[in-house]
């Protein structure tokens, strides 16, 4: 496997340019609703032809291009879609033997996207604020007041601190006395009292903001890129480099790079390897692999790709292995210093758990003298697990275990909702009614039918006066909740509720004017959005997380749907709602590990048998354009297809091309793109939102997406734009389509899972084709058990009672 440059935004794993199997067999198992759409009679099969177009635009050879990354994926490094974790890859589970950038189309990555919007953000009027930049400016603002509140924990308790009134003027008086300020006399003729104060007014409910404009991230000072860029040439690093390394290390970029070169490795997209080139350079012969700078520097830099692919934290002794064979001689040395120097955190389970939590959490922080990583294998006991992990990720989930403690400790236990629960349209919405009025904090697992039960909770909660409110993680998922409830005032995506543009606004106090939240597609939330939001609830505010368990994790750090209910941090309403037809049964055999045939009369699902990428490219087009509207009654515009990844013969960037090409061919004068273009822009790591080309001018490319209009600056198209004709599974979940293409080439089988194939076949609403050409890696990748493959704290921190 490949390895992924650091930042390169998630999803775009260059295993998938790379990957190869044997060639497919002829037993495909094919249900019986096998008479296809794609030709005159129906049958599944080869194209009459017989000689498939090749595919324009598939992926090449990688370039090694200094700090080059991907853009505009808005899914995790790995986690999925071609990329997997089964070599010998120290801690970042990728192959290092191949160091180079990997993949073949220049972009913004997810690292980038953040540092140039936290830069940008600091000086700028919250007026002007885009949605992107907001959401990192409440990351920034919930680790000030973490580490605020863990300083005033630390600090001296004064005495008396929290007295006001006559009570603080007693105080002081008799501190006064005591020190001789003044006599006791003095205090004996007391003046009159003063009058009351009076009661302030109710104060009025908040009022939604309006959306604000969208602006181009601010770049670095002139004066600071140049002072970067000399620095560069110095140690023969590219100068594109400069704007990027400024705006990571901020003012003093030049000076911080000279005194420190291995820093470099901040910049998203840069690796080790070239690190180590441009240190040379400008340290000589004081330039080693056993440099502290060097080995701090790559700690760090293994945290920040693990989080690429979704873990939070690593085990000490994969970090300690992968520094060994990047030649530090002394890894754990190396990673002591790292920790003494603070890049990186320390964490231990804790002993008084007496249990391995299959790697998923660390309990309280190591002691300060304690080797880290060492084997403290104790008599009769197992070895204690020691996990590393960065600061902004150990904050956040401390403070999301913090948050979700305190709603559910806040909440009101006595709630009458018996009537509202037993006009339920369901018995699971009525359970999930009484359970919600009950507990603070509730998960709720289910299919796609199963969202009509949270929908129902929101409607009862509404008809009982509660201020009740639905978050979803795309515009699709909101316009399905919203159809629902029947009222799009209860629908908000998560984005647009954290950012302010969308939902009832915040209160005096600053939390969200909500009394019930639910949040739907949960397990799309990653550990830092889901602190930030918990955060910003206020006390006795109640929390339902709700989603499909089966399908693939969020695209940011984390796994907080997961270690919820797994901690079984509170009450667990399972749906009894099945999703109905041929899509829901076999969907749903694959959530338990069952490929099976199903029934299809109305070719509800078709088999599309297929021997090569290039047929498989030539019929997902013939699918797309012709068949699909034809059989099913499905427009192109209505269809859409999911492969497994961006690179490869028959990635998104190979489909991309050849379905341009025969639904809307053009130039691409507009920086690749043409009005009519179906496109996913990224405003933010980790979001994806389908649109529309639909004009450009001196502004930027003009988007419309889900009817909300989106004006993208020249400079961020390349970045933040691709064609969406194609998607990967990571960047289509939480929504659906009437029907959907599902794309298996027989060099895509080593980045399948059942996530993969519970997620990209659940996508589909009407129709579901499969162009299969993985044979019998299929039904074996469904057939395994899902993988808890990242590593978290969360869980252990809401398994562990507060002291």
């Amino acid at each position: 496997m490949t390895a992924l440059p650091r930042g390169e935004t998630p999803g775009s794993p260059a295993a998938d340019d790379d990957a190869v199997v044997a060639p497919p067999s002829a037993d495909v198992p094919v249900p019986s609703a096998g008479d296809g759409t794609e030709t005159e009679g129906g049958a599944p099969g080869p194209t009459g032809a017989g000689d498939p177009e090749p595919s324009p635009g598939t992926g090449g050879p990688a370039e090694a291009t200094y700090g080059k990354t991907d853009a505009a994926d808005g899914e995790p490094a790995g986690a999925a879609d071609g990329a997997t974790d089964d070599g010998p890859d120290g801690a970042d589970g990728c192959d290092d033997s191949a160091d180079g950038p990997t993949d073949d189309e220049p972009g913004e990555p997810a690292e980038a996207a953040e540092d140039t919007a936290d830069g940008a953000g600091a000086d700028a009027a919250p007026a002007q604020l885009s949605e992107a930049e907001a959401e990192v400016a409440a990351q920034r603002e919930l680790r000030e007041r973490i580490e605020k509140r863990k300083a005033e924990k630390a600090g001296p308790i004064a005495a008396g601190g929290k007295l006001s009134g006559k009570a603080a003027d007693l105080l002081a008086a008799v501190r006064a006395v005591e020190s001789g300020e003044q006599s006791a006399t003095s205090f004996f003729d007391s003046p009159a009292p003063a009058a009351p104060r009076r009661i302030a007014p109710e104060p009025a409910p908040a009022r939604p903001r309006a959306p604000e404009p969208a602006r181009a991230p601010q770049s670095a000072s002139p004066k600071t890129v140049a002072a970067t860029a000399a620095v560069l040439a110095e140690g023969g690093a590219p100068a594109a480099l400069a704007g990027p390394a400024a705006e990571v290390l901020g003012a003093q970029a030049a000076d911080v790079l000279r005194v420190d070169p291995w820093q470099l490795l901040a910049v998203p997209g840069v690796r080790p390897e070239q690190a180590d080139g441009f240190a040379r350079a400008l340290l000589g012969a004081e330039c080693g692999p056993d440099d502290e700078r060097r080995s701090a520097a790559l700690v760090g830099w293994l945290l920040e790709r693990a989080a690429l692919r979704g873990h939070t934290a690593l085990d000490a002794s994969q970090v300690r292995a992968a520094l060994a064979e990047r030649s530090v001689t002394d890894p754990d040395a190396a990673v002591q210093h790292a920790v003494a120097e603070g890049v990186v955190l320390v964490f231990q389970d804790d002993e008084k758990d007496g249990q391995d939590h299959d790697g998923q959490g660390a309990g309280a922080p190591a002691e300060s003298g304690e080797e880290p990583g060492a084997d403290t294998e104790r008599a009769g006991q197992e070895p204690v697990q020691v996990l590393l992990g960065l600061d902004r990720y150990a904050l956040a989930e401390e403070s999301l275990a913090d948050g979700l403690a305190r709603l559910v400790n806040a909440c009101e236990k006595d709630a009458d909702w018996t009537e509202a629960a037993s006009a339920a349209s369901s018995p699971s919405a009525a359970e999930l009614i009484r359970a919600v009025a009950a507990h603070g904090l509730v998960a709720h697992t289910g299919g796609e039918a199963a969202r009509a039960e949270p929908a129902a909770l929101i409607t009862a909660a509404r008809a009982l006066g509660l201020r009740a409110l639905g978050a979803t993680h795309s515009a699709d998922g909101r316009r399905r909740l919203a159809s629902a409830t029947g009222d799009p005032e209860t629908a908000v995506t998560l984005a647009g509720l954290l950012s302010g543009e969308q939902g009832p606004g915040r209160d005096e106090e600053g939390a969200v004017a909500v009394d019930l939240l639910v949040v739907l597609d949960a397990p799309q939330l990653d550990v830092e959005t889901a602190a930030i939001l918990v955060e910003s609830l206020a006390d006795g505010t109640r929390l339902v997380l709700s989603g499909d368990p089966g399908v693939l994790g969020s695209a940011g750090a984390g796994q907080v749907f997961a270690d919820v209910l797994a901690a079984r941090a509170c009450p667990q309403i399972v749906s009894r709602t099945p999703d109905p037809g041929p899509i829901g049964e076999l969907v749903s055999g694959i959530g338990i590990g069952e490929l099976n045939q199903v029934e299809a009369p109305g070719k509800e699902v078709v088999i599309v048998p297929v021997r090569d990428a290039g047929e498989a490219v030539h019929r997902t087009v013939q699918l797309v354009a012709d068949s699909v509207p034809r059989a099913i009654g499905v427009p192109s515009s209505d269809t859409q297809v999911i492969t497994v990844g961006h690179g490869g013969s028959a990635g998104t960037r190979a489909l991309n091309a050849a379905l341009k090409q025969r639904l809307n061919p053009g130039p691409g004068r507009f920086g690749g793109f043409d009005p009519g273009d179906r496109v996913v822009h990224v405003p933010a790591p980790g979001r994806a939102e389908p649109g529309v080309v639909v004009s450009a001018d001196a502004e930027g490319l003009h988007l419309d997406c889900a009817g909300t209009e989106v004006v993208v600056a020249q400079e961020r198209v390349e970045s933040s734009v691709r064609h969406g004709w194609a998607l990967s599974a990571h960047q289509a979940a939480g929504m659906r389509w009437p029907a959907v293409v599902v794309v298996l080439p027989g060099d895509a089988a080593q980045g399948l899972s059942r996530s993969w194939v519970y997620t990209a076949f659940s996508r589909g609403e009407r129709h579901l084709s499969v162009v299969h050409g993985v044979d019998q890696a299929l039904p074996r990748v469904v057939a395994q058990p899902p993988a808890q493959d990242r590593t978290t704290r969360l869980r252990t921190l809401l398994e562990t009672p507060a002291r």
